[in-house]
């Protein structure tokens, strides 16, 4: 027979638990290495979040300093149509920065109730056809043309407070 084929050796019992040993040290460092690397990235997760933050308030803050300008100015004045022409071109830069975040608004009434778009706070009896939208309470929004705000609605049951009209389950997006 060959060398290869013949059984290894036992080693002597005190070089296996000196590997032994070293392996256990080096478990032992590389367990407090990950741990140290868990923590450092823990660290720029929460420094990269706040960051996020802050830059989204900096965005923000213009809106707040000229809304600050124009309750000044209408103390001092008391002309309630610059003011109501002041607050109308905030509106407009929330409005932008919005826009610039990818987010618009959606609107509902007279579309189908859709519930991955739209939240139903009241049903009534309605002369329109049932699972219609009748009013809004509260705007949907959209980012990147996902929902990020479903809008609250008051829904049709129908004429006769729930007919039914042969779409349920339907809703549309147009």
């Amino acid at each position: 027979m060959s060398e290869e084929l013949k059984e290894p050796q036992e080693q002597p019992q005190g070089l296996q638990e000196e590997e032994i040993q070293r392996l256990k040290e080096r478990l032992v460092r590389l367990q407090a290495d990950f741990d140290n690397y868990r923590k450092q990235v823990a660290r720029e997760s929460a420094l990269l979040a706040r960051r996020v933050q802050d830059q989204e308030i900096l965005d923000f803050l213009p809106v707040y300093d000229a809304l600050e300008r124009a309750f000044r100015a209408f103390k001092r004045n008391e002309d309630s149509e610059s003011f109501i022409e002041g607050v109308e071109r905030i509106f407009a830069q929330f409005s932008e920065i919005l826009k610039r975040k990818g987010c618009e608004p959606f609107d509902s009434v007279g579309k189908r109730f859709d519930p991955a778009y739209h939240e139903v706070l009241v049903t009534v009896e309605a002369d329109v056809e049932r699972n219609v939208i009748v009013e809004e309470f509260e705007r949907g929004w959209l980012r990147d043309g996902a929902v990020l705000r479903p809008a609250k609605v008051k829904v049709s049951l129908g004429p006769k407070g729930g007919e039914p009209d042969g779409g349920e389950g339907k809703g549309n997006r147009d």
